[in-house]
C-alpha cells in the first residue's frame, strides 16, 4: 500500500518509514523543510514536502493509508501542541477524507481519554483527546494507538497490545513503530483504540 507518514522526521516517525518499506509497501515520508529530504531518499523513500501550518492537502493524492505520527515536541508550549497535535491532526483527517484515504492510523498517547485527570502535561493530553474523538467522528476507518511513556531503549519485538486500562508503564519507541507497521500490515482499520506497552507477545501476534 502507498502510506503517507505524517511527522516522518520524528523519532518514531523515521523509523516507520523504514519499517514499512522493509514489509513491501510504499511509505512516503511527508516533511516540512527541503533539507530533510535527502536522508530518506538515500534509502529509496518517497517524500513529499508539507508544512501542518499551511496547505498540505497534496500530500493526500494517491494514498491508501495515512499515519499522524507528527508532533510539536516536549520542548514547545501549549499554542505550537494545539497548532500540530490538535489543530494539524484534525486537518489531516479532513485531508484523508476527501482523498478517499481507506485507513487513517492516529499516534496518540495513554491518558488521551481522560486529560481532565492528568497531573501534567494536560494541554497536550486533551489536543491527543480532542483530534482522536474528531476522527472517531469523522467516518473514516481508523486505529488508534495510544503508547505509555516512551523511551529511546532498542525494540524487542514484543509488547502489550490491549483495548482499554489506565495503568502507565514505558515502551521503545521501535516498537511503536513496529505496531504501526504491523497494523498497516494487516489492514484490518476496526475502528478501535488500542493502548500499547512493553510486553511478551510478539507484534507479528498481535491484532489477529
Amino acid at each position: 500500500m502507498k502510506v503517507l507518514v505524517i511527522g516522518a522526521n520524528g523519532q518514531v516517525g523515521h523509523q516507520l518509514v523504514e519499517k514499512l518499506k522493509d514489509k513491501g509497501h510504499q511509505p512516503v515520508a511527508m516533511v516540512r523543510k527541503e533539507e530533510q529530504v535527502e536522508q530518506f531518499k538515500e534509502k529509496g523513500i518517497d517524500t513529499v514536502i508539507g508544512d501542518l501550518q499551511k496547505d498540505f492537502s497534496h500530500a493526500f493524492e494517491g494514498v491508501d493509508s495515512v499515519m499522524f505520527a507528527a508532533g510539536s515536541g516536549g520542548d514547545t508550549g501549549a499554542d505550537m501542541t494545539v497548532l500540530i497535535d490538535q489543530e494539524g491532526a484534525i486537518e489531516s483527517v479532513d485531508n484523508a477524507k476527501k482523498a478517499g484515504v481507506k485507513h487513517f492510523v492516529m499516534l496518540s498517547s495513554m491518558g488521551a481519554d481522560a486529560p481532565k485527570d492528568a497531573e501534567q502535561m494536560q494541554y497536550y493530553l486533551y489536543a491527543k483527546h480532542r483530534a482522536d474523538e474528531y476522527l472517531k467522528a469523522s467516518g473514516l476507518d481508523f486505529t488508534i494507538l495510544r503508547p505509555g511513556m516512551l523511551t529511546n531503549d532498542p525494540g524487542t519485538g514484543k509488547v502489550r497490545l490491549f483495548e482499554g486500562g489506565t495503568e502507565i508503564a514505558e515502551v521503545p519507541r521501535e516498537d511503536v513503530a513496529n505496531v504501526l507497521a504491523h497494523i498497516v500490515d494487516t489492514n484490518k482499520p476496526e475502528g478501535k483504540t488500542y493502548y500499547l506497552h512493553e510486553g511478551d507477545t510478539p507484534v507479528e501476534d498481535t491484532l489477529l
